[in-house]
């Protein structure tokens, strides 16, 4: 058997749109993270506890829905190793990637040497620490946190509200209003639980950072349900999951947003970088969300 050159291979972000555009077309949004029923909700862990962002969430949290993995802990084979344990035989390691770059020295036309800076991603493999036996007592079950879905939760009512937005409440949908510049919700009372409540919340205030006075993330939408749309909205669904991570909440997939799935689709398949690109951009939004704490 010959070893493909590198030419064959598909790139990094090609192989990734490819996994993300599997779980979608299965009717998995692979952003939805899969552990709330057992223990607390967390994005992935690196093995010293610093969360994971952007891209390598949604590719952790998809590896772990469909493996079934209950913890949110990933490290190296070495790793491990370092720990005093190892990665049990036969197991297979997840992808995930980091942000580089290339610095080459080049001659412009005038023959000045220009600094040009070429930015890749590069992959590495990561384990769950379901698969690795050994570790120290420190990476054991985590601890289960209880909600009462019945019941506002201050301390989540208190985030939102240091973010300094204008959110009205009334009516039967949920959205942002760009022009006056306010989110409007539905009142608590008519979602089935305080995650379907916040779930929603999240993904409003994620569009709210588009604002011109504030992230000024323009996708060059034109009308509902054209390509922008689909992109801001995308990012909007991957935020909501990520800040509904970082506030020990499951994100409840609202049904309106199923039709999205589709265009969805059609926006990876022809751009093969926007994944890793919307990743990006909902991790930004979610930095300036909690930097107004």
């Amino acid at each position: 058997m010959t070893r493909p050159t590198d030419s064959a291979r598909p790139d990094i972000h090609t192989r990734i749109t490819r996994q993300i555009l599997a779980q979608l077309e299965a009717g998995v949004r692979p952003w939805t993270q899969p552990w709330k029923a057992s223990t607390s909700v967390s994005r992935p862990l690196r093995h010293d506890g610093t969360p994971y962002n952007g891209i390598n969430v949604i590719l952790l949290w998809g590896e772990a829905a469909s493996r079934g993995f209950s913890r949110s802990t990933w490290m190296t084979f070495r790793q491990a190793l370092t720990l005093g344990a190892h990665v049990r035989k036969g197991e297979r390691g997840a992808t995930v990637v980091y942000a580089n770059q290339v610095v080459r020295e080049e001659t412009d036309d005038t023959g000045t040497s220009v600094e040009q800076r070429i930015p890749f991603l590069k992959a590495y493999t990561v384990f769950n620490v379901d698969q690795i036996d050994g570790l120290p007592e420190r990476y054991g079950e985590p601890e289960t946190i209880e909600i009462n879905p019945d019941e506002r939760i201050a301390r989540i009512d208190a985030f939102f509200s240091n973010c300094g937005a204008e959110i009205r409440h009334g009516g039967g949908c949920a959205y942002y209003a760009p022009g006056p510049d306010h989110v409007q919700m539905p009142p608590f009372e008519c979602f089935e639980n305080a995650d379907a409540y916040y779930s929603s919340l999240g993904h409003e205030m994620t569009h709210w950072t588009r604002h011109p006075a504030r992230l000024d993330r323009d996708f060059g939408r034109q009308r509902f349900g054209d390509p922008g749309y689909a992109r801001e909205e995308l990012v909007a669904e991957i935020g909501a999951a990520f800040l509904c991570a970082d506030l020990g909440l499951a994100l409840e997939p609202r049904e309106d947003h199923a039709a999205y799935i589709a265009s969805w689709l059609q926006v990876l398949k022809n751009d093969t970088r926007f994944i890793v690109s919307a990743a990006a951009h909902a991790q930004k939004a979610i930095d300036y969300l909690r930097s107004l704490q």
